[in-house]
């Protein structure tokens, strides 16, 4: 008798799982606080198992004409009173398999995240760009969507998101709120941002900037008065503005630089850290905010050291962070242990340095980040 992928995602739900992973011939494996994992004693799936999950979540013969014809399809399911996720099914070496992220029911507020302040001032902004960066699975999708609903709980906007799929689903309180999905509702983000530029909106929202046009789109949305959120794929603030840039034709990086300079209000970059106490994770988050200096230092292409000083010194008065200032507040609060900050800093030698007091010349004081003497 086929497994019952309802019982699979119901227990994963339970469990606390972040990501299943589903093929022929193997057991079924669970991402869990960062780790993969298969339970002792499961067993492998069939042909028949992966059909029947195929027939649960490829309802719609489009996302089947889709597999066929470019080997991967993303689709959202959806379980009444338990959860959404995000189904990617794809084509490998043994058949077909399906990589499923769990998207909790309720949006968490950025407090509950354990999110800098900082992150509740975004909320606050009415045009621009602001950028959520990371890795897969560095929960991106998850601190967008409490910006967006402290944005849907403060103020009467007008709000239109592109994603695809929909993951988690904004219940309107004082905004607007349409979301589009991307093969469903509309055909490609470009197209669908540029016929949002037609709905009056205030705040648009981009499940993740992925090419030059929708770039491009986003930079013109953001000059124009809107606040534009987005995500993307980018492992800090330093290699996002150069990502963004390099999509462009050398002809026109200048101009694009100069443009994303004069619109990026936040990027916010994270990863998901184990907590010292083996209870999940903790976020670690690298903090730059669009203020005059930093704009003036991405038009005139400052090295990363020179930029991240910026940041460093913008602390106290404007909220930013370094990941190696965020790790240290982590570690000295008792949150991550000093083996986990050290994996994740950008100089360990340093970083331990700077932990027992010691700074050089002319370097930022993280008096701020370790404990106090006496």
């Amino acid at each position: 008798m086929p497994l019952d992928l309802t019982k699979v995602l119901e227990i994963a739900v339970q469990k606390g799982i972040s990501d299943i992973h589903l093929k022929q011939w193997r057991p079924p494996a669970f991402r869990h606080n960062g780790a993969l994992v298969r339970p002792p004693g499961s067993v492998p799936l069939q042909k028949e198992d992966i059909d029947g999950f195929l027939d649960q979540v490829l309802t719609d013969d489009r996302h089947r004409m889709t597999l066929s014809e470019d080997g991967a399809v993303d689709v959202a399911y959806d379980m009444a009173g338990v959860a959404r996720f995000r189904i990617n099914v794809y084509r490998q070496m043994t058949g077909v398999a399906l990589a499923i992220r769990v998207i909790p029911k309720t949006i968490k507020d950025i407090r509950e995240l354990g999110l800098p302040p900082a992150v509740e001032r975004m909320a606050e902004e009415r045009r621009g760009l602001i950028l959520v960066t990371g890795a897969t699975g560095s929960g991106k999708s998850t601190t967008l969507a409490a910006i967006m609903q402290r944005i849907n709980s403060s103020r009467q906007s007008h709000i239109v998101t592109i994603e695809d799929p929909i993951e988690f689903v904004l219940e309107e309180r004082n905004c607007v709120i349409e979301q589009r999905e991307i093969g469903t509702d509309t055909k490609t983000f470009a197209g669908a941002l540029r016929a949002a530029l037609r709905q009056d909106p205030d705040v648009i929202m981009i499940g993740e900037l992925r090419d030059r046009e929708t770039i491009e789109i986003a930079l013109q949305a953001a000059e124009t008065g809107h606040l534009v959120l987005s995500t993307m794929h980018t492992i800090d603030a330093v290699e996002t503005i150069e990502r963004v840039v390099s999509v462009f034709d050398p002809k026109d990086q200048v101009h694009i630089r100069e443009l994303f300079a004069s619109v990026v209000q936040w990027i916010v970059s994270q990863r998901l850290l184990e907590r010292k106490d083996g209870k999940g994770r903790v976020p670690g988050v690298e903090i730059v905010r669009g203020i005059a200096h930093v704009k003036e230092m991405i038009t005139k292409r400052a090295t990363a050291r020179e930029l991240m000083e910026v940041v460093a010194r913008g602390y106290k008065t404007y909220g930013m962070q370094t990941f190696d200032q965020c790790l240290m507040g982590l570690h000295v609060q008792g949150h991550i242990s000093l083996e986990q900050a050290l994996q994740h800093c950008s100089n360990p030698a340093d970083f331990r340095l700077r932990l027992s007091g010691v700074t050089g010349e002319g370097e930022v004081n993280y008096e701020d980040f370790v404990p106090k003497k006496g």
